[in-house]
Parts: C-alpha cells; sequence; structure tokens
C-alpha cells in the first residue's frame, strides 16, 4: 500500500523561509516524477512545483520561481520544497503528488500559514 506524507508546514511570518519534505512509501519511487501543489481556501488547486524522476529537470509555477525550489532526497522516495520570502498569500495547504503515466498517488497535505 502507498502511503505519502507531507511535513513540515507551520505558521511563519512574511519573509521567513520554510522547507517542506514529503516522503512515499510502499513502492520504488526511482522513476516516478514528484510534484508540489498548494490549495488556499476558497481557491482550486494550484501547481507549484514538479521535478523529473531522475531529478535532473524541474518545472515551476511562473508566479514562483525565484522563491520556491524542488529538489530530491538522497533517497529516492524523498521531495523537498523550499520557500524563501514567504508571503501572507502563499497561506495554504501544500500537498505532494507522485506519478509516474496514468499512476498518482497524493499526500494528505501540510498546511502553511504566512502572517503578515
Amino acid at each position: 500500500q502507498v502511503q505519502v506524507a507531507e511535513s513540515g508546514g507551520g505558521l511563519v511570518q512574511a519573509g521567513a523561509s520554510l522547507t517542506l519534505s514529503c516522503r512515499a512509501s510502499g513502492r520504488t519511487f526511482s522513476n516516478y516524477g514528484m510534484s508540489w501543489h498548494r490549495q488556499s481556501v476558497g481557491k482550486e488547486r494550484e501547481f507549484v512545483a514538479s521535478i523529473s524522476g531522475r531529478g535532473k529537470a524541474t518545472t515551476y509555477s511562473d508566479s514562483l520561481r525565484g522563491r520556491f525550489t524542488i529538489s530530491r532526497g538522497n533517497a529516492e522516495n524523498t521531495v523537498y520544497l523550499q520557500m524563501n520570502d514567504l508571503k501572507p498569500e502563499d497561506t495554504a495547504i501544500y500537498y505532494c503528488k507522485y506519478f509516474n503515466g496514468g499512476e498518482a498517488y497524493w499526500g494528505q497535505g501540510t498546511q502553511v500559514t504566512v502572517s503578515s
């Protein structure tokens, strides 16, 4: 059974940095892409960033490129999201997803709240 778990969320002040972690278990993920998404209250879930199975290709939301950085951990089943200069509008539940072809596994999300 595949399990995906995010961690690292919390309450921070504007301008702070935060690193989210995501870890999956239950199968081999070496060929899986990984991505981060977020959903604010009253809004649809939006794409944040993704990284390829080998970790050599990254993609970012245009509005977040430069502040957020996605990376894979040394373990094949971990992914991180480094967030810098956080703004109140970054407040959301952040989800990670592991995907390969038609398969996709989502975590339950971690709350990030940025106060002004």
